[in-house]
C-alpha cells in the first residue's frame, strides 16, 4: 500500500498540507465530548501592530507542540486564536502608516482618504482627523495586518481551530469586557477616584504600575538651603529635581534620625517661591541618601505619592497632562517667581530654576552628577510624570492585604512550568503598592460603559454613575444615551455626560478565557462550562505581571477560582551576543525568510529545542540540524517501506507472535522507554525533553539498528527471521513518526501519508509495545559492529569488505547478548566467522580477508 515518491523532499510540502488539514477539519474542536476529554488552551492574542517576529515563532511553537500531543493523546483540543488589536500600539501604527493623528474636536469627514498609505516622509506633519475617521482607519489597517498574521501562523503549522477566532475590539469582546467591568463596579471591585496618576506626556494617557520600567538616566544633585522660619538657620536638602520646588509641600526625614528629630514639627521656607512647609517624619526617608532629609513634592515620584497620602498633606500640582508646567501658580507660591517657569517643560524649567538659584546664591557647591533610575512607560521615550486625574481602578490587592493574600493563594492553584516562575508571580503581587488602573485617555479601545449625571451647574456627579443594562451592551457612552435621558441632554446642566476614556488593553485581554469561551453569550453557557477553568495558559515570562496576573485577578473576582490549571512559560530569544531580540533593539529576523530558506519544520525544531522558561539563542545552525532530521526521517521511511509488508500485519496475529528475535525485542524495549519519557515530558509541558529523547533514539535507530538488521530484513536468515525484523522496523517507524509529529508536523505528515490513509495528527499517540524485551541486550552487539566499521575505515577498506574472522573479547555476562546478535552481526559486518572469548571489557580483533 506504500505510495512513496521517487525523490522525497521537504520543499513545497507546507502549502499542500495546510490546505489538506483545513479541508479535512483535522484541528476542529469537538464540543460534544465531556469535560474530562477536553484540553483547553488560553492562547495569547498577539498585538496587531506591525509584524510577527521570532519571539512569536518561538513561543507559539511551544504551545502548538502541546496542543498536537494532547490531540494525539485522545483529547478534544480547544485551541482558539485571537488578535489583540486595540490600544496604544495600534494607534501609533495607524498614525505612522497613514500620516494622521486623532483630534476629537475635528468633524467627521465621510469618505475620508488619508494622505498616505505606507510610511509617510519623516518631515510630514500629521493631519488631524476626527475620532470617527481615526477609528475607521484603525479598523482598516488591523484587518490587513490580521490577514498577514494568520497566513504566517498557518505557515508555522499552528493547529489552531480558526472557527474559534476573535479580536479584542470586536463586538463580542466589547460586550464581554463591559459586562465583566460593570459586575466589578456593582460588587465594589472597581471604582473611580481622583488621585495622583503616572502619566506619559507623549501618549497623553495614564500608565499602570505593570506598564512602567526603570531606565538609568544621568542627573545631578543640587544642594539647596531651606531657611528655618524661626530664624535659627537653615536645613540643607539634596534634590535632582529643583524644578519641583514650587510643588514642595513638606520636608521629610526618618523618625530615628537624631540629626532632624529636634526639627520635626517646625517649618521652613521654600527658596524662590516662599511657601512655608513643615518638617515631618516617615519611615521611608533614607538617612544615607543625600543630606538625609528630602522634599515632598506633588508629585516627583511614587514615593512622594506615598508620603502625601500617609502624611495627609495638601497638594500643589504644577505639571499638566501635556507635560508642561501649569500656567498659574499653586496656592501659597509666589506668582511672580512662578511665572518664570510657567508653560515650560520640566527640563526647561529645571535649567531656569537652577539659574535663579545660582543668581541668588541659593546653591551650595557645584551640582554633583549621578546615574539614577527614572520611571518610563515601557513604550515611551520621555520620563513619566505624575499628574492628578480621575481614573478607574480594579482592586488587585495593592491596597488590601486580604485580597493580596487571596491572589497569592490563587497562584498555588496553578501548576507552573517551570516551577520557579510562581515566585515571580508572588513577588509581583506582594510588591504592589496600588490598585490596577484600567482607564486610558485614548481612542481605539473598548469604551468604559459609564455616564455621569450633571448637576444644575453642569458638573459631573462622579459618585452617582449611570450604567447600562447588560442587555444593552456593548455601548459607547460618547454616542449612546442612558435610560431616562434624551440625546439633547448630553453635556447640558441637569443632563448627562459620557465617560470619554477607554479600557487599557490588558483590561480586555485579561478576559481571553471568557471571550474565547463565549461567556454568557446566548441562552446557554455550554461552551464556557466545557472549557473553563482552562487547562493551560501559555505565555512569555516577561508578562506574568501584566497578562497573567490581570487574568488571575478578573477570574478571582468573577468566578472565585484560578482561570487555568497550568501556566507554561516561554523564555526570550537572544541574539548571538546573548541580548534579547526585539524590534526596538533592531536585531530581529523575519520569520517568513527563514521558512523559505530552511523549511517550517526546521524552524520549529529550533524553537522546540528551547526549554520551558529558558532564554534561548537564535541559531540558524540549529535549524539546519532540524532540516537534516526531517530529511533523514523521509529517507529512512522510504527505506523501511521499500521492504515487503511483513506477513501477518493485516491479520489478527499479535505483535508478540511476529517479533520473535531478541534483538528486535531489545530495540522495541528501548523504544518503549523513549515513548514513556516523551509522554512524561509532553504531559509536563517539557516539549524539549520529549524532543531530546526522541531524537537521540531516532539517530541510534537509523545508524545502528537499521544497519544491523537490514540483511535479515532482506531474507538472509529465512522468512520468520525477516518477518520479525520487518515488523519491528515498521513498528518503530510508526512510533518515531508520531513522536516527532508535534514538533515537525509537515515532514511527519508527508512520511506518514506514504503508508496511511489518514492524517498522522489524527492518529493515536504511541504506546509501549509491552513485549518485555531486554533493552540492554542489543548494546554489545552494536558496539561490536561499530568496532568492525572503525577497523575497516582505519584500514581504508569499504564497509562491504569481507572480515575473515572476528574475535570478540568481552565479560561473560554479555556473551549471551553477543550470541543472540551474532547472525545479524555477521550480515551487517560481512563477517565470515565470529569467536567470543572471555575478557574484562568488550574489544574486537578484526581479521580482514
Amino acid at each position: 500500500m506504500a505510495n512513496i515518491p521517487d525523490k522525497p523532499t521537504l520543499d513545497g510540502i507546507e502549502a499542500r498540507w495546510i490546505d489538506q488539514w483545513e479541508h479535512d477539519g483535522i484541528y476542529r474542536f469537538d464540543a460534544s465530548v465531556p469535560r474530562e476529554q477536553v484540553f483547553s488552551i488560553d492562547t495569547p492574542p498577539p498585538t496587531v501592530s506591525g509584524s510577527l517576529h521570532m519571539g512569536h515563532i518561538f513561543s507559539y511553537t511551544h504551545t502548538d507542540t502541546i496542543a498536537r500531543y494532547q490531540r494525539m493523546a485522545g483529547k478534544s483540543v480547544f485551541y482558539p486564536m485571537g488578535w489583540d488589536d486595540n490600544g496604544l500600539p495600534t494607534e501609533r501604527r495607524v498614525q505612522n502608516y497613514y500620516g494622521v493623528r486623532c483630534d476629537p474636536t475635528q468633524p467627521y469627514q465621510a469618505g475620508f482618504e488619508p494622505p498616505f498609505r505606507g510610511d509617510p516622509p519623516k518631515k510630514h506633519q500629521a493631519v488631524p482627523i476626527s475620532r470617527a475617521n481615526f477609528l475607521e482607519l484603525c479598523d482598516e489597517l488591523i484587518e490587513q495586518d490580521e490577514q498577514v498574521f494568520e497566513a504566517l501562523f498557518q505557515r508555522l503549522g499552528l493547529s489552531v481551530d480558526w472557527n474559534h477566532h476573535y479580536t479584542t475590539i470586536d463586538e463580542r469582546s466589547r460586550r464581554i469586557s463591559q459586562r465583566a467591568f460593570l459586575r466589578n463596579v456593582a460588587a465594589g471591585q472597581a471604582y473611580s477616584h481622583e488621585a495622583p496618576t503616572l502619566w506619559d506626556i507623549d501618549f497623553r494617557t495614564a500608565v499602570a504600575q505593570a506598564e512602567m520600567e526603570d531606565r538609568e538616566r544621568p542627573g545631578a544633585y543640587h544642594k539647596i538651603p531651606f531657611r528655618r522660619t524661626d530664624g535659627t538657620g537653615s536645613v540643607e536638602i539634596d534634590t535632582t529635581r529643583p524644578e519641583l520646588l514650587a510643588a514642595c509641600v513638606a520636608l521629610v526625614a526618618h523618625p530615628d534620625d537624631e540629626r532632624f528629630q529636634p526639627l520635626f514639627g517646625t517649618t521652613v521656607e521654600v527658596p524662590l517661591y516662599g511657601q512655608q512647609v513643615e518638617i515631618m517624619a516617615h519611615e521611608l526617608a533614607q538617612p544615607d541618601k543625600g543630606t538625609g532629609i528630602a522634599m515632598i513634592c506633588t508629585f516627583g515620584d511614587t514615593t512622594d505619592v506615598t508620603w502625601w497620602r500617609e502624611l495627609d498633606l495638601g497638594i500643589r500640582p504644577i505639571i499638566g497632562r501635556d507635560g508642561r508646567l501649569l500656567p498659574d501658580a499653586p496656592d501659597g507660591v509666589d506668582p511672580d517667581a512662578y511665572a518664570l517657569i510657567a508653560g515650560k517643560y520640566p527640563n526647561q524649567a529645571q535649567r531656569a530654576v537652577v539659574e535663579q538659584l545660582v543668581e541668588q546664591d541659593l546653591v551650595i557647591g557645584e551640582p554633583r552628577p549621578v546615574q539614577h533610575p527614572v520611571k518610563f512607560y515601557e513604550r515611551g521615550e520621555r520620563p513619566l510624570e505624575i499628574v492628578t486625574s480621575r481614573q478607574w481602578y480594579i482592586r488587585n490587592g495593592g491596597r488590601d492585604t486580604d485580597l493580596r493574600a487571596a491572589l497569592v493563594a490563587r497562584g498555588h492553584e496553578v501548576t507552573w512550568h517551570p516551577r520557579h516562575m510562581r515566585h515571580r508571580y508572588e513577588n509581583w503581587v506582594e510588591g504592589l503598592n496600588g490598585d490596577w488602573l484600567v482607564s486610558r485617555q485614548r481612542f481605539f479601545g473598548v469604551p468604559i460603559p459609564i455616564w455621569y449625571p450633571l448637576d444644575a451647574s453642569g458638573e459631573p456627579q462622579y459618585d452617582a454613575p449611570l450604567t447600562p443594562s447588560e442587555g444593552q451592551l456593548p455601548i459607547d457612552p460618547s454616542a449612546d444615551t442612558p435610560s431616562g435621558y434624551s440625546a439633547d441632554q448630553r453635556d447640558q446642566p441637569n443632563g448627562f455626560t459620557g465617560d470619554t476614556d477607554v479600557f487599557d488593553t490588558w483590561a480586555t485581554s485579561s478576559l481571553t478565557p471568557e471571550i474565547a469561551g463565549l461567556w454568557e453569550e446566548g441562552d446557554d453557557n455550554e461552551l464556557f462550562d466545557l472549557i473553563f477553568p482552562m487547562d493551560v495558559r501559555p505565555q512569555g515570562h516577561d508578562i506574568i505581571r501584566t497578562w497573567l496576573f490581570s487574568t488571575m485577578t478578573r477570574s478571582h473576582h468573577e468566578f472565585g477560582t484560578a482561570p487555568w490549571q497550568h501556566a507554561a512559560l516561554s523564555g526570550w530569544i537572544l541574539d548571538p551576543d546573548r541580548k534579547k531580540m526585539s524590534k526596538s533593539k533592531g536585531n530581529v529576523v523575519t520569520p517568513m525568510d527563514l521558512f523559505d530558506i530552511h523549511g517550517t519544520d526546521a524552524v520549529r525544531y529550533w524553537a522546540a529545542s528551547g526549554r520551558p522558561g529558558v532564554d534561548t539563542a537564535f541559531s540558524e545552525d540549529q535549524m539546519k540540524v532540524g532540516r537534516k532530521l526531517a530529511n533523514k526521517l523521509l529517507n529512512v521511511t522510504k527505506f523501511v517501506l521499500s521492504f515487503p509488508e511483513p506477513a501477518g500485519t493485516a491479520g489478527s496475529a499479535a505483535l508478540s507472535d511476529i517479533v520473535i528475535d531478541p534483538i528486535d525485542r531489545s530495540m522495541l524495549a528501548k523504544l518503549d522507554d523513549v515513548i514513556a519519557e516523551a509522554t512524561t515530558g509532553f504531559a509536563a509541558f517539557d516539549y524539549a525533553r520529549a524532543l531530546e529523547r526522541s531524537e537521540a533514539f531516532f539517530w541510534w535507530f537509523c545508524d545502528n539498528y537499521v544497519e544491523l538488521v537490514k540483511g535479515r530484513a532482506y531474507g538472509s536468515r529465512g522468512p520468520d527471521a525477516a518477518n520479525s525484523a520487518l515488523r519491528a522496523l515498521r513498528e518503530a517507524l510508526g512510533s518515531i513518526q508520531r513522536l516527532f509529529a508535534p514538533i515537525i508536523p509537515f515532514g511527519t505528515e508527508e512520511a506518514w501519508s506514504w503508508w496511511h490513509d489518514t492524517s498522522i495528527h489524527a492518529a493515536t499517540w504511541p504506546t509501549p509495545s509491552g513485549l518485555g524485551g531486554d533493552a540492554g541486550l542489543i548494546d554489545p552487539v552494536i558496539e561490536a559492529l561499530q568496532q568492525v566499521r572503525r577497523a575497516k575505515t582505519e584500514a581504508k577498506q569499504s564497509q562491504k569488505a569481507q572480515v575473515a574472522a572476528l574475535t570478540i573479547t568481552a565479560p561473560a555476562e554479555i556473551h549471551d547478548a553477543l550470541h543472540a546478535g551474532e547472525a545479524d552481526l555477521r550480515d551487517a559486518g560481512s563477517v565470515e566467522k565470529v569467536l567470543v572469548t572471555a575478557g574484562t571489557e568488550l574489544a574486537c580483533d578484526v581479521n580482514l580477508a
